[in-house]
């Protein structure tokens, strides 16, 4: 489960642009579901549920990667073993530092943080709450 050092972490690694994208993104799409009927709303928190976060996309990235480099290391060509070496090393100092080499790439394609997914969420449910629409 994330926690707030973990998103504090992968935002003060982000670029401030990429940070300002993604929250005016939230922004924009709030705004915009103002005006949206409820069945609107509860789409859009339906695609906000199954929405990957950050850490998710590196977990994924980092094992399929890892067992790939696994399988040509042991079925072709011993060099391969490198591949899952240099991954979970990129996977350890994402988990120390709350940096790694992909993340700048991973953030910039717009994926967020479990907190900013869950910022628009609220703020759609609370847009329901305040119609009545519980």
């Amino acid at each position: 489960m994330s926690n707030t050092t973990e998103v504090d972490r992968v935002r003060a690694n982000t670029e401030s642009e990429v940070n300002q994208k993604i929250d005016s993104r939230i922004d924009e799409n709030i705004q915009l579901y103002r005006s949206k009927e409820a069945t609107d709303i509860l789409q859009r928190l339906y695609e906000l549920e199954r929405e990957w976060d950050i850490e998710r996309v590196l977990e994924m990235m980092a094992s399929s990667f890892s067992l790939t480099g696994l399988v040509l290391g042991g079925t072709k060509n011993k060099l391969w073993f490198i591949v899952p070496t240099i991954v979970l090393s990129f996977l350890l100092m994402h988990a120390v530092q709350g940096w790694c080499p992909p993340l700048p790439f991973l953030r910039k394609l717009g994926f967020r943080t479990r907190e900013e997914i869950d910022r628009e969420r609220y703020s759609l449910k609370a847009i329901l709450d305040s119609r009545g629409n519980k």
